[in-house]
């Protein structure tokens, strides 16, 4: 199958998707957010940001295909439909999810096998740090915030990577809620839980410790001890692509191996 040969990426995760299949050449416009591969940036036009494209410069370059995302993409599409564009609008929520979402692309564009190739790497890497997970010692509550104002609980995806590297998600029963407004929670509700560790990726925008110290309950909790609040960028976790179950995997894990550790051997 040949396959799009003008392709359209929106958001990041299908263009790094495509430049890890090789499919790179494909790929003719790209959005502004992107930042994996870094060689996008240098080669692709971009003509879009989140929320906002530029449809008559899509439209202009001509594409027989547009991978979306996500409901808040839904506007940008319909536009696209209209002007006799065709689009793809995937919607992963969770790591199965976004293993599809790979498959998926790569049956678009005609590599299946290496798209199975590619999932069976992210998940072989998974599987070797759910062991790690499984062997610690002690397994830290952990908070992880991608919005501060409202305060936004992890999606699915995050969650599930939490679980997997052995620690307990606080707000795991809010997980399975698909949209953000429905994971938002207040500075007494986090502090009632008594996280370990407090994971903070504001989607985009730099962590401030000292905004998020200021809430009420934040500077006397557990987590403001020495190693226990830590960035992780959202480039690499917030992306529901390959980034979040590879480096933001890993981020997430190295984080809460420390903790556990210093759960188990107390130096206070």
């Amino acid at each position: 199958m040949r396959g799009p040969q003008r392709i359209v990426c929106l958001t990041e995760e299908t263009t790094e998707t495509l430049y890890l299949l090789g499919e790179e050449d494909r790929i003719v416009g790209i959005s502004a957010f992107t930042v994996r591969p870094p060689e996008a940036r240098k080669g692709k036009p971009v003509v879009s940001q989140y929320v906002k494209a530029e449809i008559d410069k899509i439209v202009a370059l001509k594409p027989d295909l547009v991978m979306a995302f996500s409901d808040l993409q839904a506007d940008i599409c319909a536009e696209l439909i209209r002007r006799g564009v065709g689009v793809y609008c995937f919607n992963q929520r969770t790591i199965e999810e976004i293993l599809e979402m790979i498959r998926t692309v790569a049956r678009l564009v005609g590599c299946v096998e290496k798209g199975n190739q590619l999932v069976s790497k992210l998940q072989y890497g998974m599987d070797a740090g759910a062991q790690i997970g499984d062997q610690l010692p002690v397994r830290p509550r952990v908070f992880f915030e991608e919005w501060p104002d409202p305060i936004i609980t992890g999606i699915a995806w995050v969650s599930e990577i939490i679980e997997l590297v052995g620690g307990i998600d606080c707000f795991a029963d809010l997980r399975d809620h698909r949209l953000a407004k429905q994971r938002i929670v207040t500075p007494e509700q986090v502090v009632e839980r008594k996280p370990d560790l407090y994971l903070a990726s504001w989607c985009g925008r730099a962590f401030r410790r000292d905004a998020a110290l200021a809430r009420h309950g934040f500077a006397d909790a557990a987590f403001t001890r020495p190693g226990r609040i830590v960035e992780i960028p959202s480039s690499i976790i917030l992306q529901p692509g390959p980034a979040c179950l590879s480096d933001g995997f890993a981020a997430l894990q190295d984080a809460v191996v420390l903790v556990a550790d210093e759960l188990a051997h107390p130096a206070w």
